[in-house]
């Protein structure tokens, strides 16, 4: 061993290169142990195993945190035992940043309990501040770096170091120091009675009994702990050492390297496959579709860090067609010194004054009152050139902050923003005192400076509590003209608040100008979709390429936080629809017929028969990802029909989607969806469906837990199922035995991902 390598060598406690490469343990090269990496999916619930990620790093390996269920321990009682003085090092590089909960630190390395005094921390904080923070004589220690943040996404190598005999405290990033402060003099580290972690904190905030926050993400190598004190130069020569091979340079990380794979989650026997969904973890409402340069966009409400609520990012797919959807980079992401430092909650796209895309989001900023106003973000398309909008560049300040006076204060999000001529139109949902829900209606020249014009709209609360006293996600979508030659619009929202049905209501009427206002031609709002909570935060746009009117809404997983941290996933989009005007003037909604490329082999094709013989042609029809299709005959003598789905052949779980005719009702029946108890899917749901003499037709796509019905085109049904046998896969008609079938045909649907 040459003397730099013997110095560099001498009093480290524990080094974990983290070369693995594939397994669920970490070997420490000083003690000769392995320590246990813990991973979701090691013991899966709904897939097959698979181990943690692990990626190339600097020195060699790494491993990929997830940010959620990827950690490392030590036992305390096989912990380098340090006192007097100490070194923590590592190569990381961040996929995301946390927002800081209880202001605890997202840990890279610790052994620690705060309130004791005991022990230490290092971690990242808010927008890539990081901390080392000590346990010393009783009294608890805190050295910050603020001005020098991570970088998400490259390689940083972060040393701290406590010693004694200096009194002092440093932090150190890439060989250099960056911060410094004085200990009490003469003073050792009290000792933690913790495990040792590494990406997980000691201490935790626990959220919804599952998930823990203050946990890193993103990319970790080379571990090291010293029982002394680095000085620079020693850890800028390993910082120099480790580079040497890249010409002195950190080597740039591939995407592919940082994202989590998706893959281990394609056999997950509950998660769908043709909708689009992140690779990983938790999303909420997609927005802001916009057509560009021959490839559709769509954005996400994304949490990066695991499948749960929490630290909102923008995700982003492209597609040439609205149904095979590719991952690409997180769009958007909070951001010290910008708008939105807490939050980048949902909004829309539109073009700007040259036809290029531009994204108008809610800005969280919790140091503001309101904490909600309007961002902007432009496509840097014109100095890229990229036609896949990776980078967006944010206004620097808000477009529209809300004034006392305009709407409920403080409830002022989802900016929905179109074109006409040369004006912009944003819609805002919010509420209004004691009269509802509303959405907030602003014009624009420039798209810069917004002129406020009042609701848009406000519904009567007391003949409609469930609109609740807020809306959310305000749609405003050109219908065409009616029988008579007038010009409609619908206008879609999203209750919110006391009393509130989570849904997606809708009105057909006028859009007035000149005053910026909305004319219902029905009182009563009606609802597109007639499940329960599975079909709700709508977006939409009129296609450039076709004319449609295209909305998308979240499919709700309905699940308890632990099957959700369980799985590794929560939620994914609904199937793109397109809506319009019937000649009846009534809504009418298809799924967009491009997802007919998705079909396979087609297992039946029956046509003119009664129910009992279509039902013996059935037995031999199964699956799990399937798009169905049936006719009933128009003299139906039952007073339901319909067809159960997931079938297991004892019939032990069971879904029933079934049209009952005396009631004018389209429901689905869960009773015996599942023999999980833990499951949340069951009883029914159902809702009005007027047919005015018209034969039933049912287009049915199963996508896994996904059930999306289709009945007549007039309304849909949207649910989840999540059946324990695996033989769940059956299909059957309900009816009278005699009933005329006109025709049903059956094909299996491919994945989007394979």
């Amino acid at each position: 061993m040459n003397e730099d390598k013997q110095e560099q060598s001498t009093g480290l406690e524990a080094h974990w290169p983290l070369d693995e490469k594939n397994g669920a343990f970490a070997a420490d090269l000083v003690s000769g142990q392995t320590d246990v990496v813990s991973y979701a999916l090691l013991q899966p619930r709904f897939t097959e195993a698979a181990d943690p990620q692990w990626r190339p790093g600097v020195c060699g390996g790494a491993l990929l945190f997830d940010g959620y269920s990827t950690w490392i321990t030590r036992p305390v009682e096989k912990a380098p035992k340090l006192s007097d003085a100490f070194t923590v090092s590592a190569w990381v590089a961040p996929r995301s940043y946390e927002w800081g909960v209880e202001k605890r630190l997202s840990a890279i390395v610790n052994q620690h309990d705060r309130e004791a005094a005991e022990g230490y921390i290092l971690g990242m904080y808010r927008h890539g501040s990081w901390s080392l923070q000590v346990g010393i004589g009783g009294s608890w220690h805190e050295l910050w770096c603020h001005h020098k943040p991570i970088e998400k996404h490259t390689w940083s190598h972060v040393a701290a170091a406590f010693s004694k005999s200096e009194g002092v405290m440093r932090l150190y990033l890439n060989g250099e120091q960056v911060a410094e402060q004085a200990t009490p003099a003469d003073r050792t580290m009290s000792p933690s009675a913790a495990d040792l972690l590494i990406g997980k904190n000691n201490q935790a905030t626990v959220l919804a009994e599952a998930f823990r926050h203050n946990m890193f993400d993103g990319l970790m190598d080379d571990v090291r702990i010293y029982s002394r004190a680095l000085t620079v130069v020693q850890i800028a020569a390993a910082y120099k050492e480790a580079l040497t091979p890249y010409g002195g340079s950190a080597p740039l990380i591939p995407e592919a390297d940082i994202r989590l794979d998706r893959t281990p989650l394609l056999k997950d026997r509950h998660r769908p496959q043709y909708h689009a969904s992140p690779p990983v973890h938790w999303m909420n409402e997609p927005h802001a579709p916009i057509y560009f340069n021959g490839k559709y966009h769509l954005f996400y409400q994304h949490n990066p860090q695991g499948p749960y609520w929490a630290q909102i990012h923008w995700g982003h797919w492209v597609s040439d067609d609205m149904v095979h959807w590719r991952d690409l980079p997180i769009a958007l992401a909070p951001e010290k010194g910008a708008v939105d430092p807490d939050g980048v909650w949902s909004g829309s796209a539109a073009y700007d004054e040259n036809g290029i895309p531009a994204l108008f989001f809610t800005a969280g900023d919790d140091s503001a009152s309101p904490n909600q106003r309007v961002g902007l973000a432009r496509s840097r398309f014109v100095q890229d050139g990229d036609s896949d909008l990776i980078c967006w560049e944010k206004h620097p300040k808000p477009l529209i902050v809300q004034e006392k006076g305009q709407g409920m204060f403080g409830d002022f999000r989802d900016p929905y923003v179109w074109k006409e001529g040369g004006l912009w139109y944003l819609l805002i949902g919010s509420g209004t005192d004691g009269q509802g829900g509303t959405a907030l209606a602003y014009t624009s020249e420039n798209m810069i400076d917004w002129t406020y014009h009042g609701p848009f709209y406000v519904s009567d609360p007391l003949k409609y509590p469930y609109l609740g006293n807020m809306w959310e996600l305000p749609v405003l979508l050109p219908l065409g003209k009616d029988a008579s030659g007038s010009e409609k619009h619908v206008l879609l929202i999203s209750p919110l608040g006391p009393g509130a049905d989570v849904e997606v209501f809708y009105w057909i009427g006028s859009f007035d100008r000149k005053e910026v206002r909305f004319v219902p031609d029905h009182e009563e709002p009606q609802l597109i979709d007639v499940g329960d909570f599975h079909f709700t935060g709508p977006s939409g746009m009129v296609d450039p390429r076709t004319g449609r009117n295209v909305i998308f809404t979240i499919a709700q997983g309905e699940r308890t936080p632990q099957l959700d941290y369980d799985s590794g996933w929560a939620h994914n989009a609904g199937l793109p629809l397109r809506i319009f005007m019937r000649s009846d003037g009534r809504l009418g909604i298809e799924p967009i017929a491009e997802l007919e490329s998705l079909r396979g082999e087609q297992l039946c094709e029956i046509s003119e028969t009664t129910l009992a013989e279509a039902n013996q042609l059935l037995k031999q029809v199964q699956g799990d990802m399937l798009d169905i299709r049936i006719e009933f005959g128009v003299d139906e003598p039952a007073d339901q029909l319909g067809v159960w789905v997931r079938q297991s052949p004892l019939r032990d779980e069971e879904t029933l989607i079934y049209y009952d005719r005396s009631k004018s009702e389209l429901g689905v029946d869960r009773t015996k969806t599942t023999l999980s108890s833990e499951e949340r899917t069951n009883g029914i749901q159902s809702g009005k469906l007027e047919l005015s003499g018209e034969a039933l037709r049912l287009h049915i796509y199963l996508d896994r837990s996904m059930v999306e019905v289709y009945a007549n085109g007039l309304k849909s049904l949207t649910t989840r199922v999540y059946p324990t046998l695996e033989d769940a896969l059956g299909l059957k008609l309900l009816g009278d035995g005699q009933q005329k079938v006109k025709s049903v045909s059956v094909w299996k649907m491919k994945s989007i991902y394979l």
